[in-house]
């Protein structure tokens, strides 16, 4: 008996804590979600010290993938996070029946072409072999950047943000493109001639930006958001987070942090 009311003791006490771990109604605390890669560390850098002198406090939770961090962000344990796209967000809203909303665009590191083997574009030959991610909107944005480098072209008629392989119209080179995991072409780059590798992953795997081969052309689905629930969109926190992304403040930090165009502007 002594060892059953021990249980529920250790019981009681864990649902205690984990209870106060979750998100409270504190009107001057913001829970940030953080994922690896430039997003958070930029909000970590640049926004969180505009929040503070308003006197919010910021609370950062770390998460191994942007997945994990957006379904805690849908259950209400955090209350933003800044490493997605419009494109990834709504892929999550409609696979996961969410209800997560851009607040506003942020600066974006664009998807680029990389090589080990080559210092250009021109030494592309027939049958190259091509790294690019396999996850949908990151696979799309590979394939408008093979197009850009005129190695292949696509289908015009497909005006979605999503394309796959079969909205590749013409490939001269026959290139063997290979799709695999984001996460893992930074380490395969000796195993392809060219490999598209995204922003945030190049960032994490700590590839030079300055050995960027082509960047991407950023359209506005691929551009990063500060993501919340629909119903906080409005919140004064939320709002004070899109004015400090706004702010005289961050944009001169980013201008003084962006060698070699590093960080892409929104568009709007």
């Amino acid at each position: 008996m002594k060892l059953y009311k021990k249980l529920i003791l250790f019981l009681l006490t864990c649902m205690l804590i984990i209870a106060c771990d979750k998100k409270d109604d504190s009107p001057n605390k913001i829970i940030i979600g953080t994922s690896p890669g430039p997003y958070s560390q930029l909000f970590l850098d640049a926004v969180k010290p505009i929040l503070e002198k308003q006197g919010y406090q910021i609370k950062q939770i770390d998460f191994s993938d942007l997945l994990q961090a957006d379904v805690a962000l849908q259950q209400g344990n955090i209350d933003l996070n800044v490493d997605q796209h419009t494109a990834y967000m709504t892929d999550f809203n409609q696979h996961k029946k969410a209800d997560l909303v851009a607040l506003t665009h942020i600066p974006t590191v664009p998807t680029a072409i990389y090589s080990a083997k080559y210092t250009n574009l021109q030494a592309v030959k027939k049958g190259s072999k091509i790294a690019v991610p396999n996850d949908p909107s990151n696979t799309a944005r590979a394939y408008r950047l093979l197009a850009k480098a005129g190695w292949i072209t696509l289908n015009p008629t497909n005006q979605s943000s999503i394309l796959s392989k079969n909205d590749i119209q013409t490939n001269p080179h026959q290139l063997d493109i290979v799709e695999m995991d984001a996460g893992f072409i930074p380490r395969t780059l000796n195993d392809f001639d060219y490999s598209v590798i995204p922003g945030s992953r190049a960032y994490a795997a700590k590839v030079d930006p300055k050995k960027a081969l082509l960047n991407e052309d950023i359209i506005p689905d691929y551009e990063l958001v500060v993501a919340v629930k629909a119903e906080n969109a409005q919140k004064p926190w939320a709002q004070a987070i899109v004015k400090a992304y706004q702010s005289a403040e961050f944009k001169k930090y980013v201008q003084e942090h962006n060698a070699e165009n590093y960080w892409q502007m929104p568009q709007n």
